[in-house]
């Protein structure tokens, strides 16, 4: 089992910056791709962002590319998501997740946190 805490959510104006972060425990972090996910409500999860196990490979989904980055630190056991630029539109819970696969990290990965939540107002 992996578990997953996220942290650093909040309230934002718009245009403003916030950084993510998710704790991973219980077995080996660089064995994982990790990624984040996000839900506003009443709409469906919406996959934003993954990284593969070293950290060489990042992608993203289309509506956060060019304002959000993500990154990881193995020696730490953490992902981080740098959100810039943001909308209220990013409105959302934010989910880390970890899968085994990188093909199955932005469809269906294994392991997800509790979620930490997003508000930027306008």
């Amino acid at each position: 089992q992996v578990q997953l805490v996220e942290s650093g959510g909040g309230v934002v104006k718009a245009g403003g910056s916030l950084r993510l972060s998710c704790a991973a425990s219980g077995r080996t972090f660089s064995d994982y791709a990790m990624g984040w996910f996000r839900q506003a409500p009443g709409e469906e999860r919406e996959f934003v962002a993954g990284i593969d196990r070293t950290g060489s490979a990042t992608y993203y989904g289309y509506s956060v590319k060019g304002r959000f980055t993500i990154s990881r630190d193995n020696a730490k056991n953490a992902v981080y998501l740098l959100l810039d630029s943001l909308k209220p539109e990013d409105t959302a819970v934010y989910y880390c997740v970890a899968a085994t696969f990188d093909s199955a990290l932005a469809v269906a990965p294994e392991y997800w946190g509790q979620g930490t939540q997003v508000t930027v107002s306008s």
